[in-house]
């Protein structure tokens, strides 16, 4: 039995799916159940409610469970959660977990998210539980953020410079997870995860223009505005600054770098930002 927690956010869901579609006994863990329906109704899937936050809700979701995938929001209390995950998980006597984690985790980051997560990772490794860390860059889906500016003012506003990224499909996260999840060797394992591509952001916006058949710009904004249109979005002063921190990273070269752990496991190459745009033309032009 696999348990994927976090379940219903972006990368669960498309990890639930793969092992439902692998024939594989998956158990989703969700803090609401009427919010699992659609994956209630994948065959091989049974949904589980416990909350990270309260680790007594752990305890019958990690009964008999094998190996977990551990999901959690970018939010304040996110090494908190996982921290309580990691040690139900070992009393629940679960063989391995696999963390999602992200491409830069340092304990000494100015990227408070990078911080958490080198620190959950050293917690993980010091459980005694066999661990593996997936370090993905940034997912591409991060890029639908843009869509209400691109289809107002056919332009992409962000504070990155000239600096480079190797943005990541989520579908390939998933996929990497799946085997891992699924087969042995992975244990003690760190995986990088990008891209086949750094683009910078005149890139990116060229290739949504190719996609979408509409003339996209790029155009650099200075971090203070940046700050400024993230807070009166209404977006949580917390996240703002959380972003800010990460662009100043991104400016720096921090998510440059190119990986080419996607194409060993899979077999196949990682996605490409070109195949990402295509795939999703309708909603950059605003249709759905």
């Amino acid at each position: 039995m696999i348990l994927v927690t976090g379940a219903t956010g972006l990368n669960g869901t498309e990890l639930v799916q793969r092992l439902s579609a692998r024939g594989v006994a998956v158990r989703a863990l969700v803090r609401n159940l009427a919010k699992a329906q659609a994956l209630a109704a994948l065959p091989n899937v049974q949904i589980t409610e416990g909350d990270l936050a309260r680790p007594e809700t752990l305890v019958q979701p990690l009964r008999g469970v094998d190996r977990a995938m551990l999901i959690s929001s970018s939010d304040p209390g996110m090494l908190d959660v996982q921290t309580n995950f990691i040690e139900a998980a070992r009393n629940a006597g679960v063989a391995h977990v696999v963390k999602l984690s992200g491409i830069i985790p340092e304990l000494d980051s100015p990227f408070r998210f990078a911080r958490m997560h080198a620190e959950i990772e050293r917690r993980l490794e010091a459980s005694g539980l066999a661990f593996t860390h997936l370090r993905a860059g940034e997912f591409m889906p991060s890029y639908f953020r843009q869509v209400p500016s691109i289809v107002a003012k056919g332009a992409l506003f962000l504070p990155m410079e000239d600096a480079r990224i190797a943005s990541v499909d989520v579908g390939d996260i998933a996929e990497v997870a799946a085997i891992v999840l699924t087969t042995s060797g992975h244990e003690g394992k760190i995986y990088p995860l990008t891209g086949p591509e750094a683009l910078t952001m005149t890139e990116v916006a060229a290739k949504l223009s190719a996609a979408t058949g509409k003339t996209i710009r790029y155009v650099n904004v200075s971090p203070g505005d940046a700050k400024k249109a993230r807070l009166a979005a209404g977006m949580p002063p917390f996240l703002v600054d959380a972003l800010d921190e990460l662009f100043a990273e991104r400016r720096k070269g921090k998510e440059s770098v190119v990986s080419s752990t996607v194409q060993t496991i899979l077999g196949r190459p990682a996605t490409s930002f070109d195949e990402f745009a295509v795939r999703n033309a309708a909603v950059f032009r605003g249709e759905k």
